[in-house]
């Protein structure tokens, strides 16, 4: 997108003319973000004129649902970005709707890998691999497979039936320079690092290996049913018993794969079922004309209201973060954007991607299946959503309206860890809509306070982490880069205390002095060091101890408290070690190791004799003398 341009007011929200800003739309292609009150993106979208679109969402005339009136009652301003062509335009919707996940676009909410089988056929001994990513790296890839453990039981059985290697040697540079692997020992390779097997013969298990993948077990079967039968006559039931488990292990998998189509299609499935709050989306993964797994996907809906909008919505998502696309789609309703999708599609797979509805035959039956296992697994997971969801955003609900604030999504909590002022360490733990954002969390070595201060040392984690994150965000608005993809700059909607009106009034205190406007509470304890209820405004509020808002408080102290005290102990350990051994002149990190494989723990070095120092591996007379004089008070 070399071409592309940016439009974005930098000035106060409050200040920001949405009718003057409408006048300015051009009637190009490109993407709109949604900004609200906090200057969060509450959503992303595309256009193929910018003008058009973006003033269809302030007109008053134009008919709009519940939950777009909703999300346009919450917008405070919007950007865009103008790209050469719709279909740049719907890449870099793509991408900008995975970043930042807006609340109102239409969600994934399952962010799931696939696993692969990998052919290594460029390599003169090639191999049978397991892997997560799909490379241009001239190897052939097998999948995508719905089960990691299912690829693994099948790699394994492959190696057992056709001896195919799995190291990284590099053959046949490396043929008989070191010793077979244990996998020869095992019978689950043929050696060909040692030359065991000539080139012709494990390429044409390689072969066989290949057709497997492909489904073709009829002749496998047969040989090993064969083999079995053959070592039974001749007495030799270790062997019979080895095919036997074989054989049923080729025909546990073999069951599995099966016939979806008479053709030999790449082709996924895509169909889906709705209600009022919640859809799930099933895909059938079919390769080479056979069903190799399904899977489904929990989606928030969001502002889409039409079947055709969340499908178009999960295609997007979906493939934008799978390596594969096959030759054909499938599915329920006819895609919005149908043409420019199946034009990326193409581009991704470098070859022609059709996009079907189809009405009637083979086909409109397997879209109707996946719709019904879609609408099974919806009925299924209907109570454990509502749980999880009662659990989650249900309990940041309850929280907001115990202390009288909307729209809480982020809340960051602070605790200080030390014992008698040793290392002290302070720690900020996230919480989005109910649920931990490990990789916002943040640990603090305490720098400024001596001794165990734990409001001094509050104030300066705090400070800290509020000063760093205005730095950034100025930071970022000189680069012309959107506040929000910085790791500093997502303020929160409410800060958790572990504490009461002391550690309360040591966060407003910073805020104050910083010039933000954010509510602070306490997580009060009883004497039993329980939860009992919160400090806000001066107040102590109780806490129903039976509702998911007073479960979720608890689960944010204790994390924040877990998160101190394993930072706190990491450094602990790493001081302890360092100030017994390490501050001997002439004992390094290489005689430290010696010592301590040679005595198991320091008292057993502190009581060694001169002489057993010196026997120890690593060490010489000298350093023996050193270390004893170090324990025995002695001068060397």
């Amino acid at each position: 997108m070399e071409n592309t341009e940016k439009n974005v007011r930098r000035s106060p929200l409050g200040a920001f003319d949405v009718e003057a800003e409408l006048k300015k739309l051009p009637a190009k292609p490109g993407v709109y973000l949604m900004h609200d009150a906090r200057d969060e993106i509450i959503y992303v979208g595309k256009a193929v004129s910018l003008k058009n679109r973006v003033r269809q969402y302030f007109q008053s005339s134009r008919n709009k649902t519940a939950k777009i009136e909703q999300m346009v009652s919450r917008i405070a301003r919007f950007e865009y970005i103008i790209t050469d062509s719709e279909l740049e335009a719907l890449v870099l919707e793509c991408n900008l709707i995975k970043e930042h996940r807006p609340r109102y676009n239409t969600m994934l909410k399952d962010d799931k890998t696939y696993p692969y089988i990998k052919a290594t056929v460029y390599e003169d001994y090639p191999r049978i691999l397991f892997s997560r990513e799909m490379k241009k790296d001239r190897s052939r890839y097998f999948g995508p497979y719905t089960s990691a453990g299912a690829v693994k039981d099948t790699i394994d059985l492959i190696h057992k039936l056709y001896k195919i290697r799995t190291c990284s040697r590099s053959l046949p540079k490396d043929i008989g320079r070191e010793r077979p692997c244990l996998n020869y020992h095992i019978k689950q390779c043929g050696a060909p690092c040692q030359g065991y097997v000539t080139k012709e013969e494990y390429w044409e298990g390689f072969h066989k290996a290949l057709d497997f993948l492909n489904g073709n077990y009829d002749g496998l079967l047969k040989e090993l049913e064969e083999k079995m039968l053959a070592a039974s006559e001749d007495m030799d039931f270790e062997k019979a018993i080895e095919y036997r488990e074989l054989l049923s292990s080729v025909k546990q998998i073999a069951q599995k794969q099966k016939i979806t189509s008479s053709g030999m299609e790449d082709r996924d499935i895509i169909a889906m079922a709705k209600d009022r709050e919640d859809a799930v989306v099933q895909v059938f993964f079919v390769r080479e004309g056979r069903l190799i797994g399904r899977d489904h996907f929990h989606v928030n809906a969001a502002v889409a209201e039409e079947d055709s909008q969340i499908l178009t919505s999960f295609v997007k998502q979906f493939y934008a973060g799978t390596p594969f696309v096959p030759k054909e789609l499938l599915v329920q309703s006819p895609l919005e954007e149908e043409m420019v999708i199946a034009q990326w599609l193409s581009a991704k797979r470098g070859q022609k991607v059709k996009i079907a509805s189809p009405k009637k035959g083979e086909k409109e039956r397997l879209v109707e299946l996946a719709a019904k296992n879609a609408k099974m697994v919806l009925d299924q997971d209907k109570e454990k959503i509502k749980r999880e969801e009662l659990r989650t955003v249900g309990a940041m609900n309850q929280i907001g309206e115990l202390l009288h604030l909307r729209g809480i999504r982020r809340i960051e909590a602070f605790d200080i860890s030390n014992i008698s002022g040793f290392e002290s360490v302070g720690s900020m733990i996230v919480y989005e809509d109910g649920k931990p954002k490990r990789s916002d969390y943040r640990k603090f070595r305490i720098r400024s306070v001596q001794g165990p201060n734990d409001y001094a040392s509050m104030e300066e984690v705090l400070t800290r982490r509020f000063t760093h994150g205005l730095e950034e965000e100025e930071l970022l608005r000189e680069q012309g880069v959107d506040r929000t993809l910085g790791s500093f700059t997502r303020f929160p909607d409410l800060i958790m205390m572990d504490g009461g009106r002391g550690q309360v009034n040591i966060a407003l205190e910073v805020l104050g002095k910083l010039g933000f406007s954010i509510p602070v509470c306490g997580m009060v304890k009883d004497d039993s060091h329980r939860t009992r209820g919160l400090y806000y405004q001066n107040v102590e509020i109780p806490i129903d101890k039976h509702s998911e808002g007073f479960r979720l408080i608890t689960r944010v102290q204790d994390e924040a408290h877990r998160f101190a005290i394993e930072y706190h102990r990491s450094l602990r350990s790493k001081t302890q070690v360092k100030s017994v051994l390490d501050d001997i002149p002439g004992i390094g990190p290489a005689r430290r190791k010696a010592l301590m494989r040679q005595f198991k723990s320091q008292e057993a070095i502190r009581e060694a004799t001169l002489e057993e120092l010196e026997q120890t591996p690593q060490m010489n007379q000298r350093a023996a003398r050193q270390v004893y004089a170090f324990f025995h008070g002695k001068k060397e």
